[in-house]
């Protein structure tokens, strides 16, 4: 059934590995509105950057059942491309290296391709440099090669800068937390707050409670074996940090959950 909200709703979605065939998602239902946070947790291997992955439409991933609805659209039927026009993005978990092509010069030419129009590189300069104000960016970080020679840090920092520049209405986070310290994760949590609002929807998977210490989710879920068995509140991620996946996996066999 159609939907013609601005919400991100994913209806029993099942996925499998392309090439091998093996079933990953097994009927996953999730609904993210604008102004929401919801954070995904789980166990390596249930399924979450599998998930991110699929909403975005890498092809190592074939949907087997189930649709994708955002904006009037099932978003399984839309190249990856028209997915971003249409306000999704993606922050990776490992952020690829491109040397010779400057942050600014790149962001420009996402710009440019999702709103399907020119801005003049002054214009598209002054946007730049207030979103580097607003994260309190150092001005010259634009003028590096992207991601080039960055720390863990600096990458996770330019795919939040990348977010600012681009103002999608959801941002799906794929463990934007992995392999930082704790200073980096602090300086990444302060710019997705501040990127939070009214306008934007978050989706932030994450295999650790850490970044929600920071980033303050509304709603949890916890997946395993390629479905959402839990959702609730901020002390889900509380009460998971403090037993475990053991315990939620043995409330789970014992269909408590």
């Amino acid at each position: 059934m159609a939907r013609n909200d601005d919400s991100l709703h994913i209806v029993d979605l099942h996925v499998r590995v392309a090439e091998e065939g093996t079933p990953v998602l097994r009927g996953v239902n999730l609904t993210v509105r604008k102004g929401e946070v919801h954070a995904l947790m789980g166990p390596n291997g249930s399924g979450k950057s599998t998930l991110a992955k699929t909403l975005m439409g890498h092809p190592d991933y074939e949907v087997t059942q189930g649709e994708v609805w955002f904006k009037g659209h099932n978003i399984l039927e839309l190249a990856p491309e028209e997915r971003a026009k249409l306000g999704l993005f993606l922050a990776f978990q490992y952020p690829v290296e491109i040397p010779g092509v400057t942050v600014a010069n790149f962001l420009r030419i996402a710009w440019q391709s999702i709103r399907g129009e020119e801005i003049s590189v002054l214009g598209f300069h002054r946007h730049l440099q207030a979103n580097l104000k607003l994260l309190r960016m150092d001005p010259s970080f634009a003028l590096r090669y992207l991601n080039d020679g960055f720390s863990g840090g600096e990458k996770k920092r330019c795919e939040v800068l990348q977010m600012a520049v681009l103002q999608p209405e959801v941002a799906i986070l794929d463990e934007t937390d992995s392999g930082l310290d704790i200073d980096a994760l602090r300086i990444v949590a302060e710019g997705i707050n501040t990127l939070r609002g009214p306008e934007r929807g978050f989706l932030i998977i994450t295999h650790y409670q850490r970044i929600l210490r920071y980033v303050s989710p509304d709603f949890v879920h916890i997946m395993m074996e390629g479905r959402i068995v839990e959702s609730g509140g901020p002390d889900l991620a509380e009460r998971l940090e403090e037993r475990g996946y053991d315990w939620l996996r043995e409330q789970v066999n014992a269909g408590v959950v």
